[in-house]
């Protein structure tokens, strides 16, 4: 199990030590120019909540920012290093012998969603809003279909991403954003402006 080879033990202390705010503040950077129409989920999405219903708890929910304080930047950090060191890259052809499987990497390898979702997994767990922690399609520099982690706060949006050890605004990735999930449901997903279909949505590049 990945969890059997360390854990992240500050974040519960952490998620106590900084407050959450409903709303980014008027004059933050917005993460896209306007959020567009609901869209359908990516593929291998649904199949996940069906075999993980824990993880895809839905419903109607207050929108929240992350507060960002010194400890739950090193926090953010810690977990993206983490999990982008623990876990092994591999395709899901190879891996389970179908083009897109969402799982999480509990055998210790995945593709990038299923680093997404452990990432997002140890935030939930430790206690940070799932509001603030959107999974997000997107295109990277060579056009092809990725998967990260945005982390909304009242100092920008963030990414966590398993080709970047580091943390960085999404104004820096150089990826074009397709989808993402809404802050007030984790299952319904609003489109971010390229419209082009991402039938994959990334293969296991090495870091």
């Amino acid at each position: 199990m990945i969890g059997s080879k360390g854990r992240i033990t500050g974040l519960a202390v952490a998620a106590i030590l900084f407050g959450f705010s409903a709303a980014a503040q008027a004059g933050d950077e917005r993460l896209y120019a306007s959020l567009g129409d609901t869209t359908r989920s990516p593929i291998g999405w649904v199949e996940f909540c069906a075999e993980n219903p824990g993880d895809c708890n839905g419903g109607a929910s207050q929108a929240r920012d992350i507060v960002i304080t010194q400890t739950a930047w090193k926090d953010l950090l810690r977990v993206n290093r983490w999990v982008n060191e623990t876990v092994k890259p591999m395709t899901d052809m190879d891996h389970w012998g179908v083009i897109e499987r969402w799982s999480l990497p509990t055998d210790g390898y995945g593709d990038c969603e299923d680093y997404v979702l452990l990432k997002r997994k140890m935030l939930i767990d430790a206690g940070w809003p799932r509001e603030a922690l959107l999974i997000t399609v997107v295109r990277d520099k060579k056009g092809e279909g990725h998967a990260v982690l945005t982390v909304k706060t009242d100092k920008g949006e963030f990414v966590l991403d398993n080709q970047n050890e580091s943390v960085v605004a999404w104004t820096d990735t150089g990826y074009r954003f397709v989808k993402r999930q809404s802050q007030s449901d984790p299952n319904v997903w609003v489109s971010l402006g390229d419209s082009r279909p991402a039938v994959a949505t990334a293969s296991a590049r090495s870091r």
